[in-house]
């Protein structure tokens, strides 16, 4: 196995704008840096249910049902639903009028709802890690486990300064509250178009 290869491929996936950024900087945006750091931290254990689910097999069962598949992913799409017309409703609400702590608990239960529900997470670590296992190594679920948990550290540390850029963008938008309503309504737009968009999402071919 190429280490190297594999964090500078992991690094990469990592830093490219994808689905759980764009979660991230939409919660932040939302909610302040306490929900967005408390999202990225949910969503990234949720990334390690399905590391763990890879490494032992369960991932690639429901990968190859379509009825599973679809049933994850439906589950998945109507609870980012479900938090994009809820935060689009609370949008409303000023900053101090909600505790943080419970606001920060609240995100983090969601995010890691949001990423455990999303069988694309499952599918996209099946085939980006197997490349990088040793087949003469000892144990290639555990090799599965640790390369997967390396992967989703770098995940969330890229979501952690996604959260810090998005919660400086949001402190000029506190202090317009007409704007700031808007740009919270458009985070739970965002949200809600993230689930639409994991509805539509097709399972991906197996062999």
């Amino acid at each position: 196995m190429n280490f190297s290869l594999f964090l500078l491929a992991a690094l990469i996936i990592a830093a490219v704008p994808g689905p759980g950024i764009f979660y991230v900087a939409a919660r932040t945006l939302s909610g302040g840096r306490p929900s967005g750091i408390a999202s990225s931290v949910g969503t990234g254990l949720g990334g390690l249910v399905h590391v763990i689910a890879g490494g032992v097999g369960v991932s690639a069962i429901i990968l190859a049902s379509a009825e599973l598949f679809t049933a994850l992913k439906l589950l998945g799409a109507i609870y980012l639903v479900w938090l994009g017309i809820r935060t689009f409703r609370e949008a409303g609400i000023l900053p101090d009028e909600r505790p943080v702590a419970r606001s920060a608990r609240s995100a983090f239960r969601e995010g890691v709802l949001v990423e455990a529900l999303n069988p694309k997470t499952a599918a996209f670590f099946l085939a980006f890690i197997p490349q990088f296992l040793d087949p003469a190594g000892a144990s290639p679920a555990l090799q599965f486990m640790v390369l997967g948990l390396i992967s989703v550290t770098l995940n969330t540390l890229v979501d952690f300064a996604v959260v810090f850029m998005a919660s400086a963008a949001r402190e000029n938008f506190v202090r317009k509250p007409h704007l700031f309503r808007r740009l919270r309504q458009g985070s739970g737009l965002f949200i809600a178009g993230l689930g639409i968009s994991l509805a539509l999402a097709r399972r991906p071919a197996t062999s």
